[in-house]
């Protein structure tokens, strides 16, 4: 999973040159207004695929935002699709203008990569959840925690990337994959889980604190 030295995904350099290409033979040709909107078109797709360099929070067991957005669910659930057992969910909604670049939440060995294909409802609707395509990455922590995050396609998002397969070992904070265009991700936490954030709150990837993993005690490591 290596990282361009530019503060750019890698998967935005196709529509970056092509949209920019696309510019330069308007304005050779001649036509002013296609040509300025080609070059509306590629500010755009440089603005969306940007990827700006982020301050990790320093505490070890701090749970490191996955995405840039708003928090829209957090909940204890019964989860029969990741974790299944009853675990801490947050979800995130990217909108367009926010970086869509996903890192990872907590250093861990990813045990399950899961590309389920499916539907693009807006991703900000429960129906979403169950319906729509992703992406599920299942990691565990150095202390044998498990929690998932969950890359979930939105109504124009129709690309997934997770640059992360089975075995890998992830460090908090590390790019792991992107969402093109809208969309948002799930993280799914065991009920050690202290949350902090709060609905509604703005969040940055690689950089926002969502609560910490408490480590597990010696009663339950000798059970």
């Amino acid at each position: 999973m290596q990282k361009t030295e530019l503060p750019l995904a890698l998967e935005g350099f196709p529509f970056i040159f092509f949209s920019g290409f696309t510019t330069l033979v308007f304005s050779l040709l001649g036509w002013p207004i296609p040509a300025l909107l080609g070059l509306l078109l590629t500010a755009f797709c440089t603005y969306f695929f940007r990827d700006p360099c982020r301050v990790l929070p320093e505490a070890a067991n701090a749970i490191v935002c996955p995405a840039d957005g708003k928090v829209i669910v957090i909940d204890e659930i019964d989860d029969d699709r990741f974790l299944q057992g009853r675990a801490r969910k947050i979800s995130i909604f990217m909108n367009v203008f926010d970086v869509h670049v996903n890192r990872v939440p907590l250093t861990g060995t990813v045990e399950h990569v899961r590309l389920s294909p499916g539907r693009f409802y807006a991703a900000d609707k429960d129906q979403a959840v169950l319906h729509n395509e992703y992406c599920a990455l299942t990691l565990t922590t150095p202390d044998q925690q498990r929690y998932a995050v969950v890359q979930i396609a939105g109504l124009i998002a129709r690309r997934i990337v997770c640059r992360a397969e089975k075995g890998d070992q992830l460090r908090s904070g590390e790019r792991f994959g992107m969402i093109r265009f809208g969309s948002r991700v799930d993280l799914y936490l065991p009920l050690s889980a202290k949350i902090t954030t709060q609905i509604g709150q703005r969040v940055r990837s690689g950089e926002s604190v969502l609560g910490f993993l408490e480590m597990p005690s010696i009663q339950e490591n000798v059970a």
